[in-house]
């Protein structure tokens, strides 16, 4: 709606039960208002001081936009005519032409957008001119009849609407939108109202993770929870953040993996478990990587990492034929397909291919850890089975577009996976890569106490030695073991990258809805 320039009526604050935001960049504060957030506040006192209600209880629709849409835009002006369909429906108003005495304008549930054609004539004239105190962005609900215009669009032919929420701010220009990826991650209220594909990303989120939620469950899965808070980070090699238990005096540290719990479950008898679970680790922030992410766990006894890469094909290629429909969709300039079955490589084929030196090169270890130090030299001090890791993530990783299995990485780097089968140096472990990125990682699960035992210790030199990215000593874990793990295939699939790669989105941030930023200096 078109704001004058110079509002009639001295502006007022809005009400003064709602607290003002401090002030950041785009958001003027209570003292520093533009022009257009003053004729806002001023159209809202003057709807009040007109008997309306400003904070309205409910409204009882009788159809959202989309279901207007789906059942009606497809049917002619004569469809319509003969017993036209009576609606209450509620949206945000988000485009509005002034003919005088009339007005179109669009209202939307972030689904979808219908037009409403609004007379003076029709509504009388207290109501029109309570109506022009409506702004773009504000939330109302319209009663009228469905018809089409000449242009053939459908339309409510408005009788009477009730307000129901002022938008005090000016959303951002129509052609233009909301562009600033930072303002779209730090006020995804926003980003949702001016972009809604946006939602259709979290929309797709929801259906993953109850697709998941049906698969397990109709294999016999039961569902767990397990502490988020923990005395010992265990579970993976990463750097957790810790807080303080006031009452028993002690540190406790935020989970960064729940897998050791789901293994004591298995222990005692629950031999198919998963956890859809949230996961803190206090370590970089990129595209790939936020400090809080979720993770889908599963464990199934009798089972090792073969029988989880056969399950992970048919999670994936499932997840895409019943999500998107096909199993060849876009992400970024490729194509991907998942048709079955992943190829499959070996560790050590995989950094020689990617990476360009001759397979034997692998045996000089000094020369890897001295390779690696210059490609990452924030991560020293860096082992043998470390560096190997790094030339992988600096040299082969981006190369692997289409589903690839790679098999069997060092166990220096896998300290809770058995050793391959006539291997002894390599782990009995799989990482998936898709479109340059790990999207699942499975083990045929150590359950060798004594082993795990020597492997944690070994864990625990090496953060003497410097290295933070090591797993510390569980004893209570590893008693869990001498009870007896019965052979075990786990694997964890990282939720957020997986909704990145069906939805297209090079970003982890455009897959959280709240995810982690730096606070702004002015707040």
């Amino acid at each position: 709606m078109t704001e004058p320039e110079n509002p009639k009526t001295p502006p007022v604050p809005p009400n003064p039960s709602v607290k003002p935001e401090a002030e950041s960049p785009g958001r003027p504060s209570e003292v520093q208002k533009s022009e257009q957030e003053l004729v806002r506040a001023d159209k809202y006192r003057r709807l009040i001081e007109a008997g309306v209600d400003p904070f309205p209880h409910k409204v009882e629709r009788t159809h959202s936009v989309l279901d207007l849409v789906d059942a009606y835009a497809g049917k002619t002006a004569e469809e319509l005519e003969p017993a036209p369909v009576r609606t209450v429906v509620a949206g945000r108003m988000m485009s509005v032409r002034l003919m005088g005495k009339a007005a179109f304008f669009h209202i939307s549930d972030g689904r979808a957008r219908i037009q409403v054609y609004i007379r003076k004539d029709k509504v009388g004239d207290e109501a029109y001119e309570r109506w022009k105190l409506l702004d773009i962005g504000d939330i109302l609900a319209v009663e009228g009849a469905l018809f089409k215009t000449r242009t053939g669009e459908l339309s409510v032919l408005c009788d009477s609407f009730t307000f129901l929420a002022k938008c005090l701010h000016p959303l951002p220009e129509k052609w233009h939108g909301l562009q600033d990826v930072e303002i779209r991650s730090r006020r995804r209220y926003l980003d949702l109202i001016m972009n809604p594909e946006v939602a259709d990303v979290f929309r797709l989120r929801s259906a993953v993770i109850s697709w998941l939620r049906r698969f397990f469950d109709g294999r016999g899965y039961i569902e767990v929870e397990t502490p988020m808070m923990q005395a010992i980070a265990g579970g993976a090699m990463a750097r957790p953040f810790v807080t303080h238990h006031n009452a028993l005096n002690m540190d406790l540290f935020l989970r960064i993996a729940p897998e050791l719990f789901l293994k004591r479950l298995v222990v005692g008898g629950l031999e198919k478990v998963y956890e859809i679970n949230r996961n803190f680790r206090n370590e970089g922030i990129d595209s790939e990587h936020n400090p809080e992410f979720t993770m889908l766990e599963f464990y199934e006894a009798y089972r090792n990492y073969d029988d989880m890469m056969e399950m992970t094909e048919e999670i994936f290629c499932g997840l895409c034929r019943d999500l998107l429909g096909k199993d060849e969709f876009p992400y970024g300039d490729r194509v991907i397909s998942l048709k079955r079955p992943f190829r499959r490589v070996k560790f050590r084929e995989a950094l020689a291919e990617g990476s360009g030196l001759p397979s034997e090169a692998f045996d000089d270890r000094p020369r890897i850890i001295k390779l690696a130090e210059g490609l990452a030299p924030e991560k020293k001090p860096v082992t043998y089975g470390k560096a190997l890791d790094i030339i992988f993530d600096k040299h082969v990783k981006e190369k692997l577009v289409q589903p690839t299995f790679i098999v069997n990485p060092p166990k220096e780097v896998s300290p809770l996976a058995k050793s391959a089968l006539g291997e002894p140096a390599e782990a009995a472990r799989f990482e998936l890569m898709v479109a340059g990125m790990e999207l699942a990682n499975a083990f045929s699960e150590l359950t060798d106490p004594a082993e795990q035992k020597a492997r944690f210790e070994h864990q625990a030199e090496e953060k003497r030695k410097g290295n933070d990215e090591t797993h510390p000593i569980d004893l209570d874990y590893v008693q869990a073991l001498e009870y007896g793990l019965p052979p075990t295939g786990g694997e964890g699939i990282g939720i957020d990258r997986l909704v990145m790669l069906l939805s297209n989105r090079r970003s982890i941030r455009e897959v959280i809805l709240f995810p982690l930023l730096r606070p702004r200096e002015d707040q």
